[in-house]
């Protein structure tokens, strides 16, 4: 016999379990609800300035050409014309930052990981005063 006591016990409870699973695989403030790739995956691969602030300030136009590549084997390069440079990366802080280390082992920046999706890549870093926020995609 089918009652409404039925019908929420097998349809309406699970479904609401399944809705807060799902609300709760959201990683990033901007980031996709769910993904099948996984992050090193989706930070793999080459990129190019799509928008670019400093102190909330657009200075997208001067980072023309400008690219950022990450390698699933961890290596780390960026490329603007005659300024370019590589070292290392590594996901830290539960997975909510990337760092950057330069060969050298002397230079590096932390990355507050924003936005991680297959064709997007959104972070943001403090230096001194500047708040800088970058959002990249693909080339």
């Amino acid at each position: 016999m089918i009652t409404i006591k039925n019908i929420r016990a097998h349809f309406i409870l699970p479904l609401v379990i399944l809705f807060i699973g799902i609300s709760s695989c959201k990683k990033y403030e901007d980031g996709p609800m769910i993904s099948l790739r996984t992050k090193t995956e989706r930070l793999s691969n080459t990129w190019k300035v799509d928008n670019y602030k400093v102190n909330d300030n657009d200075l997208t136009s001067i980072l023309t050409g400008y690219t950022e590549t990450f390698t699933k084997e961890k290596n780390y390069s960026y490329d603007w014309g005659v300024l370019n440079g590589s070292g290392t990366w590594k996901f830290q802080s539960n997975n909510n930052e990337v760092l950057l280390t330069g060969n050298d082992e002397q230079s590096s920046r932390t990355l507050v990981i924003l936005k991680l999706e297959e064709n997007s890549f959104w972070y943001k870093y403090d230096k001194g005063n500047d708040h800088y926020e970058i959002h990249l995609i693909t080339k």
